[in-house]
């Protein structure tokens, strides 16, 4: 296993003095941010940039990173999981060495969280996609790009070297060996196949509010825009001046159509026929670390680990897919069961250090967390990532010292108990 030492040489070797510079002051901001900076003084949880990006994002794009599928049971549920479950102490233990660092196919990350697939972050927060690469390498934890996103894959890599790379694969066996030899090409060493989207969702939240892909600017989405000048002149503007109409580069071995184009339909067919079989091609050519995302079912589970997949992603896709999607936390243990050797991760839901908590309790292995870290990216960019990620840092070691655990490995499933009901915030 590498140690975080170890990976910190990696990765001051192979990055630049620039990179280097900016990730050191991403740190320093950060430290300045729990000593009382005002700017940051307003974030206390994760929770706090949801509601901070709420007021600065326009109407319909804070529903895109927000909504989910249909009634949205998905998402509701997957966060009202967590809080069914209560903690159960240890104390008079010596718990003045805590270590919360967490190993992760053969690397060893600072923290048990890391930074799931967000697409379209780049339209969302400036430059979304290096920013949240740039706040992951400063805080040592995993980031995993989506192929949704608007920034070259091989850019990403260069600003992160540890960063996985998600892909939506479509069931044409030319496409995925492609896609594969572009993914090797750039150095990933890490790639996470998303099995939940045979088609797109149900998400009738983005017609209500106006927002759609292609993106079209009809006087609505024009005069919502108008209404967040910050975000239209920090995001929108900054983004086309510097690089022209945005694309969509990572859907395909080749870069794919602008997000205005109609011809970002067609770069989604075929991902209705993606099967196990092709899965067995993936692995065949595949040569680093396979990662099976979207799973919910211990029947899926076994068949990948038979398909030689590396570790699974229990995820609903944040509600966003099917509605009405068991929580993710319900089925861990039975996964965890069933999982055997494979390293299992779980998204979705999590917002606080005791979840990170409770869901290792349960046989995680890794969590992973979407929707704050983007609010945070939108609101503050890198430095409000990694601030956000202190947070939830400092609230594991805290919850560790409460709770009587030394390392997050000696965590048993008596850690949690099952409550009768839930309660909300």
């Amino acid at each position: 296993m590498v140690s975080a030492a170890g990976q910190e040489g990696r990765a001051s070797a192979t990055a630049s003095p620039t990179k280097a510079v900016a990730a050191d002051r991403i740190v320093a901001v950060s430290k300045r941010a729990t000593t009382g900076d005002p700017r940051y003084a307003r974030y206390l949880a994760l929770s706090d940039f949801e509601r901070a990006a709420r007021r600065y994002l326009p109407k319909m794009i804070f529903g895109y990173v927000s909504g989910a599928a249909e009634t949205g049971a998905g998402k509701l549920d997957s966060e009202a999981a967590y809080r069914e479950l209560a903690l159960v102490p240890n104390y008079l233990v010596d718990v003045s060495h805590r270590d919360q660092s967490r190993g992760l196919f053969g690397k060893r990350y600072a923290s048990p969280f890391g930074v799931s697939p967000l697409g379209g972050a780049a339209i969302i927060a400036y430059d979304g996609d290096r920013a949240l690469a740039r706040a992951a390498s400063a805080a040592k934890v995993p980031m995993i790009l989506s192929a949704s996103s608007l920034t070259r894959l091989e850019d990403v890599r260069g600003e992160y070297p540890d960063a996985w790379f998600q892909a939506y694969l479509p069931g044409d066996p030319q496409r995925i060996q492609a896609m594969l030899r572009r993914v090797a090409a750039a150095g990933f060493e890490t790639l996470v196949i998303t099995a939940d989207t045979p088609v797109p969702g149900n998400r009738e939240n983005n017609l209500r509010s106006g927002f759609s892909m292609p993106l079209r600017v009809t006087p609505r989405v024009a005069f919502d825009a108008a209404l967040h000048p910050r975000w239209l002149v920090g995001t929108v503007a900054r983004t086309f001046l510097k690089g022209g109409v945005p694309h969509f580069e990572n859907m395909d071995a080749a870069r794919g159509p602008p997000m205005v184009s109609q011809g970002l339909v067609r770069n989604m067919d075929d991902r209705d026929r993606l099967s196990w079989e092709h899965l067995a091609i993936i692995r065949d050519t595949w040569k680093g670390k396979l990662v099976i995302k979207g799973l919910l079912s211990s029947h899926d589970v076994a068949k990948a680990r038979q398909a030689g997949a590396d570790g699974v992603i229990i995820s609903n896709h944040g509600g966003r897919q099917l509605d009405c999607t068991v929580a993710p936390l319900r089925v861990l243990p039975e996964i965890r069961a069933e999982a055997k050797d494979l390293t299992v991760m779980i998204d979705g839901g999590v917002r606080r250090g005791t979840d990170v908590i409770k869901a290792l309790s349960l046989g995680a292995d890794f969590v992973f967390i979407g929707r704050p870290f983007l609010y945070a990216a939108a609101v503050e960019g890198s430095n409000g990532v990694l601030h956000a990620m202190t947070l939830l840092r400092d609230e594991i070691d805290r919850d560790m010292a409460l709770l009587g655990l030394r390392q997050l490995e000696t965590i048993q499933p008596g850690t949690v108990r099952q409550m009768r009901a839930a309660w909300s915030d």
